[in-house]
């Protein structure tokens, strides 16, 4: 049966329509394609914490849409030798997810923020692009591109060129006449507003106890208990109180179901609470990182015979520095001390050693030395397997402060001398844990101080940095708050977070660790002449650094000195070989790589 010539149009219409799919993607991709714009920023990939961060521009021409086709991009990172391969997203040409240009509206932009975790096996290493166009609907057709796009290649590390110089740390004196006996003292913290004992971070809930099970004669106990000056600590008139009397409960609780030799009778308590007390806040000021200035500013408001207390803390509040008393000084005014002041048998030093040897063999009891005179035995022997065996002894069997603060110091010369890094990291592990449990019974900012830089070493950022800020909070020397405000600003960068690196560094001193680091941050920012001129404050402060000079030449290559890339380069060669290796594999040197000044620099 014949068909009409209106029919004929009909059937010739949809099968062009039917037909347009396959030849519209060939099409789209090649017109998206010829017309595309990629830009990264920064060009090559850069560390930044523990992430690989960058944000990637794509720009195509607007003609290339077509109803039904999506122009995308599949991010991929690809390392060790093309052999392992991340996934990073994909950016489609969809409506909502891209703008039009605002210089060249026949243009289409997507920005979108790359980020993913790093690890030195991705270095070297490629992000790539293989284009693709796809038919929107369930199963639609893919068209993907012949070549691959070479997006960036490689990961910067500068921002690890981190200083950080720990200080040397010591075993502690051992001698086996210490005197018998003394005063324990150990410090409590209450929550804000608070009166309940809490038993984490910042308590010696498991030391007093640990002290009452020993069985040590106590002859007397003092509690005394303070509040911070904020409006939710000093509104209940009687908070002190309620804290002096929580600790009092508590301690005649555990002695009179816990202890054998003492008894609530034989025991003598003596309490105090301190109300509105400002001098207890003006000793915490004076032994904090804040400059001179600031302390005059507080003991100013302080002095101040016509204001009230509440007016006078309110005046605090507009103080520029306020957070550094919010964060660091007014949580330890909310504090319980416990002093308990108790005597021990006295013991004589004979055959230190061979008891000690035979304690060791399981031959012997533990008591028949006293703890300071097995803590002395392990001064007796140079091997750091059986000093470490001697103080995990003393700890079992006393739980001295000394003794965990000596085995922490053993762990850390042997991370010292293992070449796995697992290994390492598992005795730096340790050694923060023993550090803590030291700091629990002898809480100072030192103390502290070395929790946070065993964390550090062994790569635990975040107890690193708890660590770091309770050592501030604790106060105490001015050198020590310097160190503990100068390795935290190292860590601070180490974590991507440059703007807080810079305030701690504000508390730091002028070191060369500080200066360095501070003018790390600029590099960073891309300040490079304020980078340049801190390297050389660095320079003064020590002379013929390789690591200042090499630092210099990468602030130059930023900023397209080729003459200085190749002054600085030369001398830091000169200074140490081992920065030719390091500038032929830094990227940040890609556009001297092949030139005649940067071979001849590196071959000083």
């Amino acid at each position: 049966m014949s068909k009409s010539p209106a029919a004929i149009f009909r059937l010739l219409t949809a099968c062009a329509v039917a037909a347009l799919p396959a030849c519209t993607l060939p099409r789209t991709l090649r017109v998206a394609q010829e017309g595309q714009q990629v830009a990264m920023r920064p060009p090559v990939l850069e560390a930044n914490g523990d992430n690989v961060l960058a944000e990637l521009t794509v720009k195509v021409p607007a003609k290339h849409l077509h109803k039904g086709v999506v122009y995308e991009l599949p991010l991929r990172y690809r390392y060790q030798n093309d052999l392992r391969e991340d996934t990073l997203g994909t950016l489609r040409f969809l409506s909502g997810e891209f703008v039009y240009d605002e210089q060249d509206r026949n243009l289409l932009v997507i920005r979108r923020p790359i980020s993913f975790p790093y690890d030195p096996r991705k270095n070297p290493g490629q992000l790539v692009a293989r284009p693709q166009v796809r038919r929107l609907k369930p199963g639609g057709k893919v068209l993907k591109s012949d070549q691959e796009q070479l997006l960036a290649r490689g990961i910067v590390l500068t921002s690890r060129l981190v200083v950080r110089e720990p200080e040397p740390v010591e075993l502690l004196p051992e001698s086996a006449e210490l005197a018998q006996g003394g005063t324990r003292v150990l410090p409590f913290f209450f929550d804000q507003g608070q009166h309940a004992i809490r038993n984490y971070l910042g308590t010696n809930v498991a030391a007093l106890e640990e002290f009452i099970e020993s069985n040590q004669h106590t002859k007397k106990v003092m509690v005394v208990a303070g509040h911070s000056p904020d409006s939710l600590d000093s509104r209940d008139q009687r908070l002190a109180d309620k804290r002096v009397q929580a600790l009092v409960k508590y301690f005649k609780k555990r002695l009179d179901t816990d202890s054998y030799l003492n008894s609530l009778s034989s025991v003598s308590f003596e309490t105090q609470a301190y109300h509105r007390r400002w001098d207890l806040m003006l000793s915490k000021v004076a032994a904090s990182a804040l400059k001179p200035e600031q302390q005059d500013s507080v003991v100013t408001i302080i002095n101040d015979t016509r204001g009230t207390w509440a007016q006078k803390e309110k005046a605090l509040h507009q103080l520029s520095f306020f957070d550094y008393l919010d964060q660091y000084i007014y949580p330890v005014m909310r504090f319980g001390t416990v002093a308990v002041v108790y005597t021990a048998p006295k013991r004589y030093d004979s055959e230190i050693y061979l008891l000690s040897k035979k304690i060791m063999e399981k031959e012997v009891e533990a008591d028949a030395l006293t703890p300071e005179e097995l803590r002395y035995s392990a001064t007796l022997t140079p091997l750091l397997a059986e000093k470490q065996r001697i103080y995990e002894t003393a700890i079992a069997t006393t739980g001295n402060w000394q003794a965990y603060y000596n085995l922490a110091v053993v762990l850390l010369q042997r991370s010292d001398k293992e070449v796995s890094d697992k290994v390492r990291r598992a005795y730096l592990r340790r050694a923060a844990t023993n550090f803590t449990l030291a700091a629990h019974r002898n809480p100072t900012a030192q103390m502290f101080y070395h929790v946070a830089d065993a964390y550090h070493r062994a790569g635990d950022r975040l107890e690193a940095l708890q660590n770091y800020d309770y050592a501030v909070k604790l106060g105490g020397p001015l050198p020590v708050l310097e160190k503990v405000f100068a390795d935290k600003a190292a860590l601070e960068i180490e974590i991507g977070q440059p703007d807080d690196a810079l305030r701690s560094l504000s508390f730091g001193g002028k070191t060369y660790q500080n200066t360095m680091n501070r003018a790390l941050i600029y590099l960073l920012k891309e300040n490079y002449d304020g980078a340049a001129q801190i390297y050389q404050e660095a320079l003064g402060l020590k002379p013929n650094d390789p690591m200042a000079y090499y630092c210099l030449a990468v602030v130059a290559a930023r900023a397209q000195r080729e003459g200085d890339v190749g002054q600085y380069l030369r001398r830091a060669v000169q200074l140490d070989r081992t920065y030719a290796q390091k500038a032929v594999e830094d990227l940040e040197f890609r556009s001297y790589a092949s030139s005649k000044m940067f071979v001849e620099a590196l071959r000083q």
